[in-house]
């Protein structure tokens, strides 16, 4: 092969070197819109550095109002949810770490894979938007109307997956809702509208005071009789006053206690992932369960009265339903779900129900072809009073969808296990006598707004026992967020007992008025706080955000009409 000469060599280095500037044009813009929407995820928990997803919506919003087309405007918005996403749900990849048949490396590209798709709906958002960008107030308002449309639908197509919704940045600390203290009128989709307007009024005052400061370094003041220091104080306004809004409504006073009349004891058994279900840890797991259940007289509960004791997730991982084949109790307490189911009565006390998490199964002939996550209620007698079957399963979690198709190709459920759950029939209200009527939610199910009551039978409480040992870091703190919003905008208590955090009781303002931290066994003892009368969310559901999405995209429309004409 002929040497190249000198000339040649200079040649092909200026031609790589502009191939290569090419593409770095290309690829940079794209990374720096992914790095916007990962910064918005920080307003989450655990870290609810909130301005920083007002800076980040606004800066999509900014974007979106300059491209050139809407195909461009749904490609921001669908990088910007790639990089949300990714960030935001991280936590999915901590699940393959407990899951032997696929390696753990994969977990990483399941999150980013997961958020390709998730990425669509801000896209979605973002392409809508793009038709108002010729007027501020359209742009501000057009932007909100979108998103309420787009996270909806992330909530309900192909089952949904509705973690994360914009509107839980709005949440102050424990002892405070926080302006996502308007979720009774908003609902949780409503209050993502709530922050793309915020962050709108954010973006626009930017725009507008370097508008103004541009305009003044070019002529005087004065010189069209218009006040430019009104004008700055504006654009000020527009800047500062998202900020000061949010973070007031981060500060806000604590709203009074209110308690109810059921004593209550929740236990946090911390018991590991690992563990969770292994047989050979199934009696130690109990015996700690039983210890933390034990009865307790104080201030709350005295000896005799009524009690209501809380178990997770997979609370009780032995069959206690009669009628399976003698061997499926090999691992239940004396082989007897009878027996089992006793000792769990005694633990208890006189008076007492134990709602805790169990599993049922589907059987054909003698072998198990499926099954359900289920809630038992177990009296002091040992007598089974009431189930509920989860109805918003987890896929990969609890079924591996298309599984004639995955399972070949090496694909599995992410927890252990080799049957799929089939779902229950909805949200129902158990009722328990003097222990009140208790609304039942396990675990994922939480998180969608506007699914978790039966409407026609209302709750004094919701239970939500969970299992978020596979969560990772960041997973349980976001979880237990979502279940604040579920106590907001329903005007119930929400009690969720977890295998190893966090547990906590939240009253109807969504207030966490006692929790066990991650990692630690405890228990929680008191009266369940009151409900709230029935909020307007109670009644109306996700007909209220959709009403404001439609009044909001209304208004712009207007907005641009009145231009044109």
């Amino acid at each position: 092969m002929a040497k190249l000469t000198d000339a040649q060599r200079a040649q092909l280095k200026l031609k790589l070197r502009l191939w290569g500037r090419k593409w770095w044009n290309r690829i940079w813009p794209a990374g720096a819109v992914i790095a916007l929407g990962a910064g918005g995820a920080t307003g989450f928990e655990p870290w609810h550095l909130w301005p920083l997803t007002l800076l980040s919506i606004a800066g999509l919003g900014w974007l979106v109002s300059r491209v050139a087309g809407p195909g461009w405007a749904f490609f921001c918005g669908w990088l910007w949810g790639v990089g949300h996403f990714s960030a935001g749900n991280n936590w999915i990849a901590t699940a393959f770490t407990y899951q032997s048949k696929m390696p753990a490396a994969l977990g990483g590209a399941a999150v980013v894979g997961l958020s390709l798709y998730l990425a669509v709906w801000p896209g979605l958002a973002a392409l809508l938007a793009w038709y108002f960008r010729d007027r501020p107030v359209a742009r501000v308002t057009g932007f909100a109307g979108a998103w309420i449309l787009a996270e909806l639908g992330r909530a309900w197509v192909i089952t949904g997956f509705a973690w994360n919704p914009l509107g839980a940045v709005l949440l102050g600390g424990f002892a405070h809702p926080g302006l996502a203290g308007l979720a009774p009128w908003l609902g949780t989709y409503g209050l993502s509208g709530l922050v793309v307007l915020l962050a709108g009024c954010l973006g626009e005052g930017v725009r507008l005071w370097r508008d103004i400061r541009a305009a003044l370094a070019l002529r005087p003041a004065n010189d069209d009789g218009a006040d430019p220091r009104r004008a700055l104080r504006v654009a000020g306004a527009l800047v500062a006053g998202p900020l000061v809004l949010v973070g007031a409504g981060m500060v806000w006073p604590t709203p009074a206690e209110r308690v109810g009349r059921v004593a209550y004891t929740l236990i946090q058994p911390n018991v590991s992932q690992e563990d969770l279900d292994d047989p050979a840890h199934f009696d130690a797991q109990f015996r700690q369960s039983a210890a933390l259940s034990a009865p307790r007289p104080g201030p709350h509960w005295r000896a005799g009265q009524p009690r209501l004791v809380l178990w997770p997730e997979s609370g009780v991982p032995e069959f206690v339903r009669d009628g399976y084949p003698a061997w499926y109790y090999a691992y239940t307490f004396g082989n007897d779900p009878w027996l089992a189911r006793l000792r769990l009565g005694r633990v208890i006390g006189p008076g007492g129900v134990l709602l805790t998490g169990t599993v049922d199964l589907d059987l054909k002939g003698e072998e198990a072809v499926g099954g359900q996550n289920v809630i038992t209620a177990i009296n002091d007698q040992g007598k089974i009073t009431a189930t509920y079957a989860k109805a918003h399963l987890v896929p990969f979690g609890e079924y591996l969808p298309f599984r004639s198709i995955l399972k070949p190709l090496g694909l599995e459920r992410l927890v252990p296990g080799n049957i799929d759950f089939r779902p229950g029939p909805g949200p129902a209200t158990v009722d328990l006598g003097p222990l009140g009527r208790a609304g039942m939610q396990i675990c994922y199910e939480i998180i969608f707004s506007g699914q978790t009551t039966d409407r026609a039978h209302r709750a004094d409480y919701l239970f939500n026992p969970s299992n978020d040992g596979w969560f990772g870091a960041w997973g349980p703190p976001q979880h237990l967020a979502q279940a604040r919003l579920r106590a907001i905008e329903e005007g119930l208590p929400v009690l969720r007992s977890t295998t190893n955090g966090v547990s906590a009781v939240v009253d109807s303002s969504g207030v966490v008025r006692a929790h066990v931290p991650r990692y630690q066994a405890g228990r929680l003892d008191g009266l369940i706080p009151a409900a709230s009368a029935p909020t307007w969310f109670s009644r109306w559901g996700n007909m209220v955000p959709v009403a404001i999405a439609v009044l909001l995209l209304g208004a712009s429309t207007l907005v641009l009409r009145s231009r044109r004409g």
